[in-house]
C-alpha cells in the first residue's frame, strides 16, 4: 500500500479531482500554501495498491499543465510602496508528487 501525496495548483484541482473519482479512486483534499508567490495549493492524499501508483500519476500528469503568469515581484528588504514593483514572470502550476510506504491502511 502507498500514499500519494500530491501538490497541485488550485486552478487545476477540480480536473485532477474529477479525472481521479472517474478513474474509481477516491482522494482527500487539503488547500494549502506554499510556493514562491504563496500562492494557493490544492494537497491531495490518495491511499493506493503499489500496483496502481503509476496509473495515478499519469492522471495528475495529464490535468495539471505548467503555465507562465506574470506577476509584480515585491521589493526586497520590506520597503514596500517605497518602490514600484516589477513583473516578473514565473512558471506555476504543474505537480509535485511523493509517494510514500504505508505501514498499516484502515477505511472505516
Amino acid at each position: 500500500m502507498k500514499l500519494i501525496i500530491a501538490i497541485v495548483n488550485s486552478d487545476d484541482a477540480h480536473a485532477v479531482l474529477n479525472a481521479i473519482a472517474k478513474a474509481g479512486f477516491s482522494a482527500t483534499k487539503l488547500s494549502t500554501t506554499g510556493g514562491f508567490m504563496r500562492a494557493g495549493n490544492t494537497t491531495l492524499l490518495i491511499g493506493i495498491e503499489e500496483e496502481k501508483v503509476d496509473e495515478v500519476i499519469a492522471l495528475i500528469g495529464e490535468h495539471s499543465s505548467s503555465r507562465k503568469q506574470i506577476t509584480a515581484a515585491s521589493p526586497a528588504g520590506g520597503i514596500e510602496g517605497r518602490l514600484i514593483a516589477m513583473p516578473i514572470e514565473i512558471t506555476v502550476g504543474g505537480a509535485t508528487v511523493f509517494v510514500i510506504d504505508v505501514d498499516k491502511f484502515v477505511k472505516l
